[in-house]
This record gives structure tokens, sequence and C-alpha cells, in this order.
């Protein structure tokens, strides 16, 4: 089959086409055959080896630790189950499927994702995947595209994630950060749809693209954001969608109204931070780091898909060959959605 691997760290030239062997389903798995696949943040990351590793933040690694190369990218695959291994239920075969690309720690709906595919297993850069049965979400049934089905699960199960562990609620204000890239984008969508009143920080020339996804107030980040933020939720905010941190986690935390949660799930600002410890004890608000999502977030997820009560943003399409290409066209954030690759 055709795929795209990467056989060490580095820029977009270490995107590797290449012919490979149909991978064989393990008892449990299935073959899938992928009929798109978006692209991440996660897939220039851990393309550059940036996530480094405990004690060693200078460390090159993937998303959890040392990548196995050669290493087929991918985390977000939408296609067709072609073919089942031993003890995989054989009425999976010809079912459209979206595949949850975490790796858990355990078999419980809230266990926490230390894996992921296309880092810690090959992903869907290629013709055809392997997954396990387990982690395999029939959507035949959905209106939504390949395209739309496989700009979910980092993105939208990311932004999910954060949305439940900060305990959103119908009526609240939730603040968004980085809210034209494909986590912000979600997190907007998916607050809208909880009946939260959402105030998204972007780029001037994206403003309207993300007002048109859900966000009530769009914030310019390019001019004073907290004073912008302060405005447009005078009562404080309830709930910060973060994945920017930086200085806009130092200068957010005093616009928190009691009992806020702040959480987290990325540092596009930066990844230190300075801030006075009494605006969380003082004001009883929490700071919480959000990790991709759990199986029951997922679950969640795909009831939603199935219903297509979101339909994800894709900004381009390009052929696998191309995904250094399309990975240069992610890293220069041009772009409003999702960037997905057709086998």
């Amino acid at each position: 089959m055709k795929a795209v691997r990467i056989t060490r760290h580095g820029g977009p030239e270490v995107l590797e086409p290449a012919e490979v062997d149909v991978p064989v389903p393990r008892p449990g798995d299935v073959l899938v055959r992928v009929g798109a696949v978006a692209l991440n943040n996660t897939d220039l990351w851990t393309r550059e080896g940036a996530y480094g590793r405990p004690g060693d933040p200078a460390a090159l690694s993937g998303w959890r630790g040392p990548i196995d190369f050669p290493r087929i990218q991918g985390a977000d695959v939408a296609g067709q189950v072609v073919a089942v291994g031993p003890g995989a239920d054989p009425r999976l075969r010809g079912r459209r499927v979206v595949v949850d690309p975490a790796v858990y720690d355990a078999e419980d709906p809230d266990a926490n994702p230390v894996g992921l595919m296309g880092s810690e297993r090959d992903g869907g850069y290629a013709e055809y995947v392997t997954a396990p049965a387990a982690r395999l979400h029939d959507v035949t049934d959905s209106a939504l595209t390949d395209d739309q089905l496989s700009a979910l699960p980092t993105a939208y199960g990311t932004a999910l994630g954060m949305i439940e562990r900060g305990r959103l609620r119908a009526g609240e204000t939730a603040l968004v950060s980085g809210a034209s890239g494909g986590v912000g984008l979600a997190a907007v969508q998916l607050a809208r749809a909880r009946g939260a009143r959402v105030i998204a920080v972007s780029s001037g020339s994206k403003t309207d693209a993300v007002r048109e996804a859900g966000a009530h107030v769009v914030v310019d980040r390019a001019r004073d954001t907290a004073a912008q933020i302060r405005a447009a939720a005078p009562g404080g905010v309830d709930v910060a969608l973060d994945v920017v941190a930086g200085e806009l986690l130092s200068d957010g935390l005093p616009l928190m109204r009691e009992g806020g949660r702040w959480v987290v799930a990325g540092a596009l600002g930066g990844f230190g931070v300075s801030f006075d410890v009494r605006r969380l004890y003082l004001h009883n608000v929490q700071l919480i780091g959000s990790s991709m999502h759990t199986p029951a977030h997922f679950d969640l997820l795909m009831d939603m898909a199935r219903r297509a009560e979101i339909r994800p943003v894709v900004a381009a399409t390009f052929p696998l060959h191309e995904a250094a290409r399309a990975q240069e066209e992610l890293a220069r954030r041009g772009h409003v959605g999702k960037i997905v690759l057709h086998p």
C-alpha cells in the first residue's frame, strides 16, 4: 500500500512516501481502508520531536516518549472496515467508522490517554490502518462526510475533554483561545451547542469565520486581550478553554468569576507561565490540565456525529503524497478549520 512515514525527527522533508505491506490485523483488531485522515498540531510536534520528556524538556520525543521509527503519522481516521482479526466481530466488515486514536491506560470509561495513533503506533497517512475493534465507532448512518468525520477525533475530542473536565454548563460564559485553530474552533462549536455564551480569541482576519462557527463575541488577539475580555464579560468568565497558555493565562486568571475553571490543553503562546497564586485559592478558581479525551467523552462526541449535531469546517484537502505540503500549510496557520489528506 501507499503510505507516508517519518524515519527521524525533523522538518517537512522527513515525510517520505513509501510502498509498505498492508498491515495484518492482530487478534481483536480490524483493518480499515482510510477514506480521509485529518492533520493536527500533534503531527507537526511529533515529527519535530517537540514534546520533550519528563526531566528533559529539550529531548526529542513523540507524544509520550521515544518513537519507534519508521512511523506512519496520522491520528484522525475515517474509513471503512475491510477485514477483521481473530476475535473481532465479523459484522464490522463494510461498516463506516471513525477510529478513536487514543491508547488508554485502562479499559474503563474514564481511562486516561497515554499514547496516540501516529506517534506511539502507526496511523492513517496510508491507504490502510489497523485499530482495536474496541476503539471503532460505527458512523455508517451519519450525514457527515468522511472529511468531516476525520476532523473530529483529536481536535473535537480534545475540545470536548476540556469542556467535560471544566464542567461547562448551559448559561455560563466560556472563553476560548486560539479559536480559529482545529481545537479552538471545535471548542467554539461545542460550547455553543452546550448553551454557553462564547467569547473567542482570534486574529482579526479570521473574526467572521469564528463568529460564524458560533462565537457570540470575538476578541482580537492583536489588541489588549484582557481589556476586551473584561468588556465582553464584566461579571467574569466561568470556564476558559485554553490552548495558548503563556501570557494569556497570566493575564486572564484575574478575569475569572468566583469558582471559575481554567482548562489548559496546549501552549501555543509559551510553556513558561507565571501568575499570582492568590488568584486561585482566594477565589476558588481551578487550574485544570486536559489531555485529549476519555472513552466516555469520545462516546459523547460520536453520538453527536451520528446525529450531525456538529459540522466541522474543512479548510483544504490534499492527496496523500503531498503530506509534507499539507503540514507546511498547517504550520502557516493561515486557514480556518481542518486540513485533510486523501489516500
